[in-house]
């Protein structure tokens, strides 16, 4: 289910609660599904949200999109449980009457009509009020204990990921994974929590964006994962050659290789729109510090709003959005002030950046960042523009949040 408040933090941050309930609902299927039998048919099992509730029918909208009828009788076994817990044990039953719109439902029992109905034996439900609480701790958790900026070196031997954090690029932490850290990868055309699958530290290389959660060191140089989320995307910047609303396509000019490239634009794309007074500051900030080398630094997103330094506002609030300090711009608290831009806006000649999906041969990639107005910014910076965006920059607490990552 997609929401504005879903769209706005496409990078913020904790995990979704849509993957934590998967995980725990497949393992007590899979305790159902040695305990009980099915004389009658085949046994199924099937897992999603609950979309209406008509006497003692459930339709349910599965994870894979379809939607099937769960039909509740009276022997059949109605227990809650709350997200995270894995055992059977743990479950309080529960009324029919008791269930909601909304709620995350796992149904095991006998299938009919070509896999659109099913009389369960067992439903396990978790109540969207208990998501929604595991979620904010996740949150929460992400922000307090989450780091998360760009790869610079993967070592193997060690397991020790090398990571650029801070605005500037310049703080380095070092994240140690164990056989016990969950790892998981995006998948190359989308930028959702819900839609990575479990990864490998041989997947991570530089370049790449990462975050993670776990225990830090005394000093924060050094963080034990618990948790970490990784994925290759791309950043471009050029000019817009042409564009397709109805087919949700953009083909721009890319900068750097001179080569069309054509993005995807979905409900799920941030399209801000730089005013022009602010497009100038920032183009005298970056020429400023292409002088000084520092041109560019602000391609690092970070978890949550860095502490205020000497000089500067707490979460870069001052000057709209700017460090106070001087150097670059803050962009992880800019972008979501800016105003936005509709695909049908943007004309052709007009200069764009954009962080992207990887994208693969069969799907181009999917923006998650656009930002026009941006001419001033190309001609002072063209050769550090195209980085100056980062996919985390959307939001600043957890990694894809899949509220509707």
């Amino acid at each position: 289910m997609r929401s504005t408040v879903a769209r706005s933090k496409v990078l913020v941050l904790a995990l979704t609660a849509v993957l934590a309930l998967l995980v725990p609902l497949g393992q007590i299927a899979a305790q159902d599904a040695s305990s009980q039998a099915t004389p009658s048919g085949s046994k199924v099992r099937t897992v999603g949200t609950i979309k209406a509730i008509s006497a003692n029918n459930i339709t349910l909208t599965t994870d894979a999109g379809s939607e099937v009828t769960v039909v509740i009788r009276p022997s059949t076994h109605l227990l809650r449980m709350e997200p995270g817990q894995t055992d059977l044990k743990q479950a309080k039953p529960v009324q029919l009457q008791d269930l909601q719109i909304g709620d995350r439902l796992l149904a095991a029992g006998a299938g009919s009509d070509a896999g659109k109905s099913l009389t369960a034996t067992t439903a396990v439900v978790m109540t969207k009020a208990d998501v929604a609480a595991k979620q904010e701790r996740e949150r929460e958790d992400w922000q307090k204990r989450g780091v998360g900026g760009v790869v610079k070196a993967v070592d193997a031997g060690t397991g020790t990921v090398t990571l650029a954090t801070g605005t500037l690029g310049t703080t380095f932490i070092a994240v140690h994974v164990s056989k016990q850290t969950i790892i998981r990868r995006y998948a190359p055309d989308s930028v959702k929590f819900d839609d990575a699958k479990p990864g490998t530290l041989a997947q991570i290389k530089p370049g790449d964006q990462l975050r993670a959660r776990g225990t830090k060191n005394a000093d924060g140089s050094e963080l034990a994962a618990d948790e970490i989320v990784s994925g290759t995307f791309r950043n471009v910047a050029g000019l817009v050659l042409s564009t397709d609303p109805p087919a949700g396509t953009l083909t721009l000019t890319d900068l750097v290789t001179k080569r069309p490239v054509t993005v995807r634009i979905n409900s799920d794309s941030q399209m801000r729109k730089l005013p022009p007074m602010m497009a100038q500051r920032i183009a005298m900030r970056l020429k400023g510090g292409a002088a000084n080398g520092t041109a560019g630094a602000a391609a690092v997103g970070a978890p949550a709003p860095a502490p205020a330094r000497s000089g500067e506002t707490p979460g870069g609030g001052g000057g709209g959005g700017f460090r106070q300090g001087g150097g670059p711009p803050d962009f992880q608290q800019m972008l979501m002030r800016l105003p936005a831009v509709t695909l049908a806006e943007l004309q052709k000649g007009e200069a764009v950046m954009i962080v992207a999906t990887e994208g693969s041969a069969e799907a181009p990639s999917t923006a998650i960042i656009l930002l026009s107005g941006v001419e001033p910014i190309l001609t002072a910076a063209p050769n550090q523009a195209s980085t100056m965006l980062s996919p985390w920059n959307l939001g600043g607490g957890n990694p894809g949040t899949g509220e509707g990552p």
